[in-house]
C-alpha cells in the first residue's frame, strides 16, 4: 500500500505551539473587543426607547443608561471564559437596575415591551465577529 508523509514547516508548528501556551492570554482580549463592539449598540438602543411612546413625562434620571457596562473576560468553574454585559446594582433608589431593564424589555402588565437587548443582539452579531476575528488575527501575528 503507498504511504505519503507530509511535514508541516518547522516555523508553522512552533507558532501553533506557542499559541496554544498563551490561549488564556489572547482568549480573554479577543473576548472584550467582541464586547467594545456590543455595547455602544446596547447603550444607544436603551436610550432610543427610555420615555419613548409613554403616557406620562417620562421620569427617567439616565442612571439605569448610566449602570450599563460590560466586564472584563472571567473564567467560568467550566472552564469557558465569558464577557457580560450588564448593569450594576444597586440603583439609589434600593430597586434592582436588571428589575427595571427587565420590566422595560420585556413589559408588565397596563405597560408595553420596549425591546433594546434583542435588537442590539441581532444587530452587532456580524461586527462583532469580525471584530474579534480581527483581534484574534492581530494576536496570532504577535506570536
Amino acid at each position: 500500500m503507498p504511504k505519503i508523509d507530509i511535514k508541516m514547516p518547522e516555523e508553522f508548528l512552533l507558532k501553533v505551539s506557542k499559541l496554544v501556551e498563551k490561549t488564556d492570554e489572547i482568549i480573554p482580549k479577543v473576548l472584550e473587543a467582541g464586547g467594545s463592539v456590543v455595547l455602544p449598540k446596547v447603550k444607544s438602543n436603551l436610550q432610543a426607547v427610555i420615555g419613548n411612546d409613554t403616557k406620562y413625562k417620562s421620569r427617567s434620571t439616565g442612571e439605569l443608561v448610566e449602570a450599563l457596562g460590560v466586564t472584563s473576560a472571567k473564567q467560568d468553574r467550566d472552564g469557558n471564559f465569558n464577557v457580560k454585559i450588564g448593569f450594576a446594582e444597586p440603583r439609589k433608589d434600593g430597586e434592582s437596575n436588571a428589575k427595571v431593564a427587565s420590566i422595560l424589555e420585556y413589559g408588565k402588565s397596563g405597560q408595553p415591551a420596549k425591546p433594546f437587548l434583542k435588537p442590539a443582539k441581532s444587530a452587532s452579531r456580524k461586527p462583532c465577529i469580525a471584530a474579534m476575528t480581527a483581534a484574534l488575527e492581530k494576536e496570532i501575528e504577535n506570536i
